[in-house]
């Protein structure tokens, strides 16, 4: 990078070799483990992190606190890794990044749920359980991204780029369909004589087609890689949606002794009223934030090469201006308002599902709040108090134009640790599993 600006930052080195260090010492332990050689971290690992992991596809095992932190911190460092990475390959980190990612927020949520039906095989079913779910969610986000980086990166005309996306995409959802329609008709309930199977051949078609339907459409104005990327989500999403559907019709009293029937006004109640709320803020900040955008500017965001130290030391009838709108403004982007509503999203979930189906939260921090309450409405209470801490976050930060990636890695975070379990939540209560 012979930019200064686009170097790394110190924090951004520490956290690739803290990532490093990390996979060094799993790597170890697990070599050490297969070689039945005795030693504690291999104790360690096994006892809280591989072992529960193992175990919740069929015991719910559940989370610990060494794990849950452990996970919390990787997943930071990770995206302030990955930050520097993207803004090295020249990556687009306009919100447009972020919608391109949004599918896979719920193709996580829509696998887990597939295996809480206990609709795939043995040979999956340890794959849709968290964390192993969302290294699975990375994984195909990789892939896909790094197949639109080489077609964006070629030599082709803007055309031919696109259609080989789209190519690029059919290639990819078919793969899924492969993989993970075979395990679920290897499984159990797929076998069953009163299982229909039509909604998923309607899906499987719809999935395949996606990419050709959405030819002539502008897709929110997305890179190749960001249209590639969106593309292989959202028909991965179609792929999982059909054997859930599938199920809904098949048993909708309920039967095989893991479901209690089907129930549907969750999904309207936990989808909608989040996206009321990110109506709401994007009506409310759109005025402000187009102001700010005739003036060369994005709230949140400093102008290119100023630093945080030289925009605090600034005065002038420009910073006024931003100073004057940021708070509206930053309600409009989808960086801030889907993250705001995945946190809603996820106590409106977890309250319902555990008053209104008798479901129990596994989360040790998220239990241990329900407790102080004596409530699960309270969870929600504290979920939309955290919505607002993250709006005000944003409102108030001031990303240096090289963290543009960070500002939207931190949002996806956000937004789908909270938004993930909430989807996930809702779509076990919808099918009573």
């Amino acid at each position: 990078m012979a930019n200064p600006l686009e170097e790394m930052y110190d924090y951004e080195r520490w956290a690739t070799n803290a990532i490093i260090a990390v996979i060094g010492l799993v790597s170890a332990g697990i070599a050490l483990e297969s070689f039945d050689i005795e030693n504690p971290l291999s104790d360690f690992l096994y006892d809280y992190y591989i072992d529960p992991v193992l175990q919740e596809s069929s015991s719910d095992a559940g989370y610990n606190i060494p794990n849950t932190l452990t996970y919390a911190i990787l997943l930071a460092l990770f995206a302030i890794s990955l930050a520097a990475w993207l803004r090295y390959l020249g990556i687009d980190p306009s919100d447009a990044a972020l919608l391109a990612l949004m599918p896979y927020v719920f193709w996580a949520a829509l696998g887990e749920v597939i295996e809480d039906a206990s609709m795939f095989d043995a040979s999956l079913e340890s794959y849709f359980v968290s964390p192993a779910i969302h290294f699975q969610t990375a994984a195909w986000v990789v892939i896909a991204g790094a197949l639109g980086y080489r077609i964006a990166n070629s030599n082709y005309d803007s055309e031919t780029q696109s259609s080989k996306a789209e190519s690029i995409a059919t290639v990819l959802i078919t793969a899924q369909i492969v993989i993970y329609y075979t395990s679920v008709e290897a499984g159990g309930v797929a076998s069953s004589s009163d299982f229909n199977n039509l909604p998923m051949l309607f899906c499987f078609i719809v999935a395949l087609l996606l990419p050709t339907l959405l030819t002539n459409c502008s897709l929110f104005d997305f890179t190749v890689v960001q249209r590639t990327v969106f593309l292989v989500g959202l028909g991965g999403c179609i792929t999982l949606a059909g054997p859930l559907i599938a199920f809904g019709i098949s048993y909708p009293d309920g039967a095989l002794g893991i479901s209690e029937g089907v129930t549907i006004w969750p999904l309207f109640v936990v989808l909608g009223l989040p996206a009321l709320l990110v109506y709401w803020m994007y009506t409310n900040g759109l005025p402000a934030a187009n102001q700010l955008s005739e003036a060369g500017h994005i709230a949140g965001i400093l102008p290119s090469g100023m630093t945080d130290l030289e925009y605090e030391e600034w005065e002038s009838e420009e910073k006024d201006l931003i100073e004057s709108l940021r708070m509206k403004a930053v309600m409009a982007s989808p960086v801030v308002s889907l993250a705001v509503a995945g946190q809603f999203l996820d106590g409106i979930a977890t309250a319902i599902g555990i008053s209104e189906f008798g479901y129990g939260e596994k989360h040790v921090f998220s239990a241990r709040i329900i407790d102080v309450f004596g409530s699960p409405y309270g969870f929600t209470v504290i979920k939309l108090l955290l919505g607002g801490l993250i709006w005000y976050f944003f409102a108030i930060a001031n990303f240096e134009h090289r963290q543009k990636h960070l500002r939207i890695l931190i949002s996806m975070v956000i937004l789908t640790v909270g938004m993930a379990p909430g989807l996930r939540n809702v779509g076990r209560a919808a099918l009573g599993v």
